[in-house]
C-alpha cells in the first residue's frame, strides 16, 4: 500500500513539474514573440524613417542622429543595431507590397492587364514605395544601387518568364526584350506619378493599349 502511495505522490510530482515547464516554455516563448515583434516594429521605424530622409533631403543628409529624430527611436537603440550612416544605408530595405507573381496570368491581352494590375499593386500603390524606387535608380549611390537589386532584379525576373511563356505558346513576338519592356513598364508607371500625383488614371489600361499591338503575335 505504502508503495502505491509513493507511486501516486511520484506522478502527482511529475504531473506537476511537467505542467510546470511546459507554462515555463509558453511564457519564454511568448516573450520572445514580443521581443521579435518590438524589434520588427523598430526596424520597421528606422528603414522608413532613412528612406524618407533620403527621399526629402538626399544621401547625404542621413545621420543617425535625424534618424533618430524622424523615427523617434533613441539613438542607442539605432547605434546597436548599425555602426554609422553609411552602415545604415547599406542594410535598409525597400518597402512595396510584395513582389507580384505572374504564372498565374493568362497569356491574352486581359493578361496583361492583369500583370500590369499585380506590378500597380506592388509599386503604384504605395506612393513611399514608388518614390524610394525613383529615388535609388537616380542616384549613383552604390548603397542605394544596391537597394533596388532587392526588389526590382526579382520582379523583372518574374516578368521575363511571363514574357518568355507567352513566346513559347506563340501568343508574344519571338523578337521582344523582356528586359526593355520591364524598363518601359516601370519608367511608365514613375512618370505617371510624377506628372498627376494621386491622380485617378487608369495606368494598366492604358499601359496596355500601348503594348498589347507591340508584343502581340
Amino acid at each position: 500500500m505504502i508503495t502505491g502511495v509513493h507511486e501516486a505522490v511520484s506522478e502527482a510530482v511529475s504531473d506537476v513539474v511537467s505542467d510546470a515547464v511546459s507554462d515555463v516554455h509558453e511564457v519564454v516563448r511568448k516573450a520572445h514573440s514580443r521581443r521579435e515583434q518590438l524589434r520588427e516594429q523598430t526596424d520597421h521605424k528606422i528603414m522608413k524613417a532613412t528612406l524618407a530622409i533620403v527621399i526629402s533631403d538626399g544621401v547625404g543628409a542621413v545621420t543617425i542622429e535625424e534618424v533618430a529624430r524622424r523615427s523617434g527611436v533613441a539613438k542607442t537603440t539605432i547605434y546597436r543595431r548599425y555602426k554609422n550612416a553609411d552602415d545604415l544605408l547599406r542594410r535598409v530595405q525597400l518597402e512595396v507590397a510584395g513582389l507580384p507573381d505572374f504564372s498565374d496570368v493568362e497569356l491574352s491581352k486581359n493578361g496583361l492587364l492583369t500583370m500590369l494590375q499585380r506590378i500597380q499593386g506592388c509599386f503604384f500603390d504605395s506612393d513611399f514605395g514608388l518614390k524610394a524606387v525613383g529615388v535609388v535608380l537616380s542616384s549613383d549611390n552604390t548603397s542605394l544601387n544596391a537597394i533596388a537589386n532587392q526588389v526590382l532584379v526579382p520582379a523583372e525576373k518574374r516578368f521575363s518568364e511571363f514574357v518568355e511563356r507567352g513566346m513559347k505558346a506563340g501568343v508574344f513576338r519571338n523578337e521582344l526584350d523582356p528586359q526593355f519592356l520591364f524598363s518601359t513598364i516601370l519608367g511608365s508607371m514613375l512618370a505617371c506619378k510624377a506628372l498627376h500625383g494621386d491622380a485617378s488614371i487608369p495606368w494598366p489600361e492604358n499601359m496596355v493599349a500601348v503594348l498589347w499591338p507591340v508584343m502581340a503575335a
